[in-house]
């Protein structure tokens, strides 16, 4: 039992890591401790050669990763877009976990962030009391991971203002951060890059600059094209936070979840699955992230307050909350949605009571 929350990638995969790197005999970039097929290996899963097991961390095209990886290993730095819940931040977390073997180099973007979140900024007691000097500087992550040639999380980067975001553009460009007070410069060493994360579905996004795109390969980060693939995402991440938030053990069907994540798939592209009928789409993103959240927190009413197994009553308590975040707009929907296709749909009439009764 760990009192850790929720642990880095490069903790909680510590065993599946150690194994690759004791096989892994393929050529690999300076400073990455694994090969580039090792680090996809580790993403998508596999079985090795002594028969350890590697746990898929991304359901999903291997020849996306495979370009992910590959850009890594040039000089250009790597831009995961998609929509909310599409799992940039997992991806990029992971990626880093496997290359650097460290995860925790990582900027989170805000709108009111400045440039020293991605440069440095000082210790001012000391600056004060001895000038300018390196003792008196506080590193950012990116000029961190120059120095130790690792890999930096840069996350929602069009959260972050225009301005802010060129002082991204000496780092990719020259490999260089300049420090003017101290008449010097930081000097990336070989392993270091950038994967930032972007979303154009958020208000107050900021649109980046074409110098700062052109620094960038950009891989498009896709929402799960088959039910039964978005099913599986959402079965296997319940488990892990399950097991990690240590729950008293929840029946979770698998037929609830394909359940929930058919009424997600039917809202966001406002057709049912058979394509029958059309549907209005609420503002919410109803992303895969979004379904395991309210499985997550169905398990977590089952468990408490129910017998034990995940009813429909549990997830319709969590489920509106999660479709209607415009009370205009989304629960007409939301309305339209539950009395021409829940009400319809002969075995989900107990549902549709949870919903109506919540």
């Amino acid at each position: 039992m760990t009192e850790v929350l929720r642990p880095h990638a490069e903790q909680v995969y510590a065993s599946e890591l150690a194994a690759l790197v004791a096989q892994d005999e393929r050529p690999r970039p300076q400073n990455w401790q694994l090969s580039p097929w090792a680090v996809t290996t580790y993403l998508l899963g596999g079985t090795l050669s002594d028969g350890s097991s590697i746990s898929p961390k991304y359901f999903g095209s291997r020849r996306l990763i495979e370009v992910a990886v590959a850009t890594l290993a040039t000089d250009r730095a790597l831009l995961l877009l998609g929509t909310p819940g599409t799992a940039k931040t997992w991806v990029a977390e992971h990626l880093c976990a496997a290359i650097s073997g460290d995860s925790t180099l990582l900027v989170q973007g805000t709108a009111g962030m400045s440039e020293d979140a991605l440069r440095y900024g000082w210790n001012y007691a000391r600056l004060l009391a001895e000038g300018p000097s390196e003792a008196a500087m506080v590193p950012s992550p990116v000029m961190q991971g120059m120095k130790q040639g690792k890999i930096v999380r840069v996350e929602e980067l069009t959260r972050i203002p225009s301005d802010v975001q060129d002082a991204l553009i000496t780092v990719l460009s020259e490999k260089i951060l300049p420090i003017p007070e101290l008449s010097t410069e930081v000097a990336a060493r070989r392993g270091f890059n950038v994967i930032a994360t972007a979303n154009d579905r958020d208000r107050g996004v900021n649109e980046l600059s074409s110098a700062l795109q052109r620094r960038f390969n950009t891989v498009v980060m896709p929402l799960p094209a088959k039910l039964e693939e978005e099913v599986q995402i959402v079965k296997t991440r319940v488990e892990e936070l399950g097991q990690a938030l240590e729950y008293p053990p929840v029946k979770t069907p698998v037929e609830e979840i394909r359940r929930l994540v058919t009424i997600f798939r039917e809202l966001r592209s406002g057709r049912t699955e058979d394509g029958k009928l059309k549907l209005k789409s609420p503002s919410s993103s109803l992303s895969t992230a979004e379904a395991i959240s309210v499985i997550n927190s169905g398990q977590a009413l089952s468990a408490f307050f129910g017998d034990g197994h995940l009813r429909a009553q549990d997830l319709a308590s969590t489920l509106v909350g999660a479709i209607v975040k415009d009370p205009n707009q989304d629960q007409a929907a939301w309305s339209e949605y539950l009395e021409t296709v829940v009400k319809n749909r002969d075995d989900w009439k107990d549902l549709y009571r949870a919903c109506r009764e919540r």
